[in-house]
């Protein structure tokens, strides 16, 4: 082999390198594309004849032919925290007054502006400049291993220009143009579509063929530059490094010299992020200077010197075709507006809340009305007006129905109330909709047992109540012959439902579904009276002595308490093993007796839940809101206005740290 032939190769794979950059990254094509596969061609003819030259980093190389059938777990050296969220100018005034007070300074901080892509977060890893490794950002501190699918996206470059080894992070999105064709490529051949972009990055990221991803229009902005072999003064010189070693970085950042800059930002692109060719859901503020974000730190997921600031809800404007009427667990009857389908921040919407009559009537909407559908976040959409210049010359109000659309009972509509109710126990979307809240995580916690498999259960009759649901045991050979019920399916869901004996009393109680019986006054009603027993042979009068038990609390257990058909669910659940009394706990210090307790923001070495059963075990009391009477407010990250209010009432403010000193956690 002659010395020209290799010197060939590396020149070809040069060109086609510097042509990827200017294609991929610039958008600046300097090349057509019969040009650009004539090189690549060239230097895969050379290649196949010497495959002894080939290297991981050659352009040739990006698309691999082997089949990934699991994800390796990838341990990340640098966690992979998440973000605090903000919504609004006065949470990032707070944010700045934070990272001030941190600093312990009063003068103007410098940040970095970013807009916040609404993709997938990923690590890459280089040694000395060459493509080595991506991983999926997974719980922060271990991903997945997804080196082959990362090395089709043509933005990436699988080498650079530095012996450098470090670390690249960035946001794989799907831009909308791409994500369009796709989908109508797929409705060509008949293939089910992806509902959004950030979705159909997902998936194709997790594909186990890379020849199939590398057909998917994935792109990356990378934001992030960590290596131990080349120090950084800030985010902004980092953003910069990037774009000079070949990376794609969003191009519309902007160093801020105070917080008053990074809002002017925020509005500027709240109003210009519908002219994106990408979904962006916020902005991302960081501090620029790396020595502030070392001084400042990170709590046990997030870091101190950085939020997301989310844009508010959008909103769009689409047919009522129908509005429907859905029985809950209780028995109430609420109305949901049919939609013409409409794509609305990140999903496409066909079903929007309408609450209740009272707020058809006082918006005035009707079937046939063009309607306002409003979205935050991962809120439930919801409409928020009508388009009456549109309204239909003979448009007629809604009519409240007299009788349940699933049973045909006759309605009924207390006084003093706005919902209406179906009173028939035995309604099918009633046993349904209370079998699903028994089974919920925050209940009795039955995996394997969804909302599907419930449909479909007491449908075939396995199921008319939820202590039927310790009676499934019976129904295993009928199980196996269900679509999708394997040997292992079953054995983890009869698994998941003997466990679930194993929950304490006020999770029992909770699940029951007593009407205005969440899972904070179960848990009063647990520890104040002790077993099911006790409860069912108390008065309203004993019931309303609890803090927070009023006459509507108490009239709604002893009404659920006294029903014979409750009654016998509860005997059968007591039969099937449910614990329906507080174990006995050891006696612990009520060092905190008299005490109330205010907690505001995120904790880093304990959960808010774990904090508040330690204050209860104490003998002190958890509370919302903060008044005169509140005796601590303890702050984690990001607190709210329960913070200034308890500055301005006077009351006593803990940091994490002294609320465990406090209680001696130590």
């Amino acid at each position: 082999m002659s010395e020209s032939v290799s010197e060939k190769i590396n020149e070809l794979r040069e060109r086609l390198r510097t042509h990827n950059y200017k294609y991929y990254v610039l958008a600046e094509p300097s090349i057509s594309d019969y040009e650009y596969d004539k090189l690549l061609n060239e230097l895969i003819e050379l290649e196949n004849e010497h495959p002894e030259l080939i290297t991981p980093d050659s352009p040739t190389q990006r698309v691999g032919s082997d089949l990934t059938k699991e994800f390796k777990s990838f341990q990340h050296k640098y966690q992979m925290l998440s973000l605090a969220n903000t919504y609004s100018e006065d949470e990032l005034l707070a944010f700045d007054k934070r990272v001030k007070n941190g600093l312990n300074t009063d003068e103007d901080i410098e940040y970095v502006a970013e807009l916040k892509i609404d993709g997938v977060s990923i690590s890459i890893h280089y040694r000395n400049g060459v493509f080595f490794k991506a991983a999926t950002r997974g719980d922060g501190r271990v991903g997945e291993d997804i080196t082959n699918n990362i090395k089709t996206i043509r933005s990436i470059p699988l080498k650079v220009n530095t012996d450098l080894t470090f670390e690249v992070r960035g946001e794989v999105f799907m831009p909308l143009d791409g994500f369009s064709r796709m989908n109508e490529e797929r409705a060509l051949s008949g293939e089910k579509l992806f509902v959004n972009p950030r979705n159909a990055t997902a998936g194709s990221i997790k594909l186990q063929d890379p020849k199939i991803v590398a057909t998917r229009p994935l792109d990356i902005f990378t934001y992030y530059f960590l290596s131990e072999e080349r120090e950084l003064k800030s985010q902004s010189e980092g953003l910069e490094l990037l774009r000079k070693l070949g990376f794609k970085i969003n191009p519309d950042y902007s160093v801020c010299s105070n917080i008053s800059e990074v809002i002017d930002f925020c509005d500027k692109w709240d109003q210009k992020r519908a002219e994106l060719p990408y979904e962006t859901d916020g902005i991302v503020v960081k501090v620029n200077l790396v020595k502030y974000q070392k001084a400042l730190g990170n709590t046990a997921k997030s870091p101190k010197w950085a939020v997301a600031y989310k844009f508010s809800a959008k909103q769009a404007v689409t047919k009522l075709k129908k509005i429907t009427w859905q029985v809950g667990r209780t028995g109430i009857v609420t109305p949901v507006a049919e939609l013409e389908p409409i794509f609305l921040a990140g999903s496409t919407i066909s079903r929007a809340t309408l609450h209740n009559v009272d707020e058809i009537k006082r918006k005035d909407i009707r079937e046939g009305d063009f309607v306002m559908i409003e979205k935050g976040g991962d809120v439930i959409p919801k409409v928020v007006g009508v388009d009456l210049s549109k309204r239909d010359t003979d448009s007629v109000p809604v009519e409240t129905p007299s009788e349940c659309p699933v049973c045909h009972s006759k309605l009924v509509k207390p006084e003093n109330e706005v919902a209406i109710y179906c009173e028939n126990s035995k309604c099918s979307a009633q046993i349904k909709g209370r079998i699903i809240h028994f089974a919920s995580k925050g209940a009795m916690d039955i995996e394997g047992l969804g909302e599907a498999i419930i449909d479909q259960f007491v449908d075939l009759g396995y199921l008319n109540s939820y202590a039927d649901i310790y009676s499934l045991f019976d129904y295993e050979s009928e199980l196996k012959s269900l679509e999708g019920f394997g040997e292992k399916s079953i054995e983890k869901l009869f698994a998941s439902i003997e466990h679930s004996k194993t929950q304490p009393f006020h999770r029992v109680l909770f699940a029951l579904g007593i009407r205005f019986v969440g899972s904070g006054v179960a848990r009063k009603l647990a520890d104040g009276f002790g077993s099911i027993d006790r409860l069912m042979s108390s008065t309203s009068e004993e019931l309303e002595k609890l803090d927070e038990i009023g006459t509507r609390i108490s009239n709604s257990v002893i009404r659920f308490l006294n029903d014979p058909i409750n009654l016998d669910l509860i005997n059968r659940l007591k039969e099937a093993g449910l614990k329906f009394e507080t174990e006995k706990l050891p006696q612990v210090d009520k060092k905190l007796s008299g005490n109330t307790f205010v907690l505001t923001g995120t904790l880093e070495k304990m959960t808010r839940k774990e904090a508040e059963e330690k204050i209860i075990s104490m003998g002190g009391k958890p509370t919302s809101s903060v008044s005169k009477k509140t005796s601590y407010v303890v702050v984690g990250e990001n607190p709210g206005s329960k913070l200034e209010k308890a500055e301005k009432l006077g009351v006593k403010i803990l940091t994490e740290d002294e609320f465990i000193k406090l209680i001696n956690l130590d």
